[in-house]
């Protein structure tokens, strides 16, 4: 009894030693569990009530490496809380939009099944550019609609990007006054970009209707200005 005592002592120290030093060089737990099945099946063999102290050794040894390691991974995760992460949100309350945006703004989110925060918030941008610009603000999100589906991450086969899938390495100049391109993904940035890609085009075509066959096209040609 004794004897065998002395041999399952001798293997948890083997185990602990051996697994120190592979974690030490990859921190695989997985690994570290098939070096304690080999260590197992090497000492344990014919040997039920060994394999059976090994085993647990092994087991409790893993356990409370799990169990240190889930404790700083708790308190990192806890660093990255930012409250004031929601200024950052690109979104509204649909309760605080007038009747006729508001309606607008559930339309949308129903036909197009995105969330009504973000949606309303685009329906206030569209509202408030569109009067500046001159443009009918439903206008601006049938573009957006046709374009993207109101996907602010949207790339087309050409490099058009984001809710109006402006052409970004073509209209990088514009991207200047917002932080440089990347503001592209910026939903409201986008749309203010869009919006003056737009004007552009109805200018250049002398029409509405023909500015916007310009706008659409632009995003689907390399060699365009849209």
């Amino acid at each position: 009894m004794a004897a065998s005592q002395a041999v399952g002592e001798s293997v948890g120290v083997f185990l602990r030693d051996v697994g120190q030093g592979m974690l030490e060089v990859s921190h695989n737990t997985l690994a570290l569990l098939g070096l304690a099945v080999v260590a197992i099946s090497l000492f344990g063999a014919g040997r039920a009530d060994l394999r059976m102290a090994a085993e647990q050794q092994a087991f409790d040894w893993l356990q409370a490496r799990q169990e240190a390691r889930a404790e700083p991974d708790a308190d990192s995760l806890a660093d990255l809380n930012e409250p004031s992460a929601v200024a950052r949100a690109t979104a509204a309350d649909p309760k605080d939009l007038p009747r006729q945006q508001a309606a607008v703004a559930s339309w949308l989110s129903r036909k197009y099944r995105v969330a009504p925060e973000p949606v309303s918030r685009l329906v206030q941008e569209a509202w408030a550019v569109g009067q500046r610009a001159g443009l009918d603000p439903t206008l601006i999100l049938a573009i957006m609609a046709v374009e993207s589906s109101f996907n602010p991450f949207a790339q087309s086969q050409v490099g058009a990007q984001g809710l109006m899938q402006v052409m970004t390495r073509v209209h990088d100049d514009k991207y200047e006054a917002f932080g440089g391109q990347l503001a592209a993904f910026d939903p409201v940035t986008n749309l203010r970009v869009g919006v003056q890609v737009l004007k552009e085009c109805i200018a250049r075509a002398g029409s509405l209707e023909d500015g916007l066959r310009f706008y659409v096209g632009a995003g689907n040609r390399e060699d365009d200005s849209g």
